[in-house]
């Protein structure tokens, strides 16, 4: 019998060929951002050390080290590095005075202007009030340095702070101060001097707490109630030029007496006017 004939192949059956699948980039591990610097003297008073211009002084005097190194003035510092300050700066700065002044009417605050007298020409061994209960006892050098904390008109009385302790001058008048004052301000409406409350009407209250702007800025939240009917009571964050007075006169208000009774924590209290006081070891604004 002649041999079967052999049987056809079967066709192979194969897959068609997959593409290469495209690497998956991997990223290159991120760089810290570099940390923000700023001048070693804005960084000195940031950390709440001394103002600006103690920090010049310090820093020219050898006083300040960064990072164990005698710092240069001018330098740049990160937030990183560390800040040392000398014993020697220390102690002047344990040796600077505040001071509270009862401004009388007629001073101006900061430098004589117009021929008016500054207010620190009041603070001197006469005017230094008897019912100090601090022990420090008055040196002319103490009026080295001498700056007040923030604005009192000519027409306004009251609390004054004046300072040689940068720290404090910070803490009162710095851009990002909290420390509020209160005033007493006596004032007419359209002519109206007694009974002032029952005329003002209670929307313009309400724009004194909140509302107002000066110089092309809104101002910030105020605390403003009627202390009696002719007298308000403002608590103020900020203190711009004649702020209370211009306030006023936006809701037509004038005002006739103006007093600053309380910064922060320390009242004028019972100080009398044109007299003045140490801030004691342990009082706090």
């Amino acid at each position: 019998m002649p041999p079967p004939a052999p049987r056809p192949a079967r066709p192979v059956l194969r897959r068609p060929a997959q593409p290469a699948a495209a690497p998956v980039p991997v990223p290159a591990p991120a760089r810290p951002a570099p940390a923000a610097t700023s001048r070693l003297n804005k960084r000195m008073a940031e950390l709440g050390l001394c103002s600006r211009r103690e920090a010049d002084d310090w820093i020219a005097r050898g006083w300040v080290r960064v990072n164990g190194q005698v710092a240069a003035m001018g330098v740049q510092v990160a937030p990183t590095d560390r800040i040392e300050v000398d014993q020697a700066a220390q102690g002047q700065q344990g040796q600077r005075v505040t001071i509270l002044l009862n401004k009388p009417m007629g001073y101006v605050s900061g430098q004589a202007e117009d021929g008016h007298t500054p207010a620190v020409a009041l603070v001197n061994p006469r005017t230094h009030w008897q019912g100090d209960a601090s022990r420090t006892r008055f040196s002319p050098q103490q009026l080295r340095g001498l700056a007040p904390c923030g604005r009192l008109d000519i027409d306004s009385v009251g609390l004054l702070v004046l300072t040689q302790d940068g720290r404090i001058a910070r803490q009162l008048i710095g851009e990002d101060s909290l420390v509020d004052k209160e005033y007493l301000v006596r004032v007419e409406y359209g002519g109206v001097a007694t009974d002032v409350q029952a005329a003002f009407p209670r929307e313009q209250l309400a724009r004194l707490r909140h509302g107002l702007s000066l110089d092309g800025q809104p101002l910030k939240p105020a605390q403003v109630d009627w202390q009696n009917p002719e007298q308000l009571r403002f608590v103020l964050t900020e203190g711009k030029k004649r702020q209370i007075r211009r306030m006023c006169e936006l809701v037509g208000l004038k005002v006739v007496g103006l007093k600053r009774i309380r910064i922060g924590r320390i009242a004028l209290g019972s100080l009398p006017v044109g007299q003045w006081r140490y801030l004691g070891p342990n009082e706090r604004f």
